[in-house]
């Protein structure tokens, strides 16, 4: 199942692309935005980075604990001094097609809430320090 779950994720959104047989890891390009899915042991983890800017972290994790109580997708950091920073939400990888399609839809809608953050923000002073960050699980 884990070896087909990005193409059930393709199949079940209608992406015209072909995804690769036995692909763990796929970059879907959608609405100007590249969303990686990975395959990892009985999950899929959908992914978007949303700016190279690691300064932004501490502005945009003033709005993270608001958003995961509304939705699952979380911003996260590889690590907080260096890297880009990114929204991620996984789900089980047996889900079904109308899951499948259901995770990525509202991943996108959370992509794009948090894009629109991103250019909001651009220039705003962080109301607090890098010692009361959220930390990627």
């Amino acid at each position: 199942m884990s070896d087909r779950v990005i193409a059930r994720l393709a199949e079940a959104i209608g992406y015209p692309d072909k995804v690769p047989d036995g692909a763990v890891e796929f970059i879907f390009r959608v609405d100007g935005m590249e969303i990686r899915a990975e395959s990892i042991r009985d999950r899929i983890v959908l992914k978007y980075n949303l700016t190279e800017d690691e300064g932004m972290f501490t502005r945009l994790a003033e709005y993270a604990a608001g958003r995961m109580l509304k939705e699952r997708a979380a911003l996260a950091a590889e690590r907080p001094d260096a890297g880009g920073l990114f929204i991620w939400q996984d789900a089980a990888a047996d889900a079904s097609a109308h899951d499948m399609l259901r995770l990525f839809e509202t991943f996108c809608a959370s992509c794009d809430w948090w894009r629109e953050r991103v250019e909001s923000v651009g220039g705003a002073q962080p109301q607090f320090g890098p010692d009361q960050m959220i930390m990627r699980p």
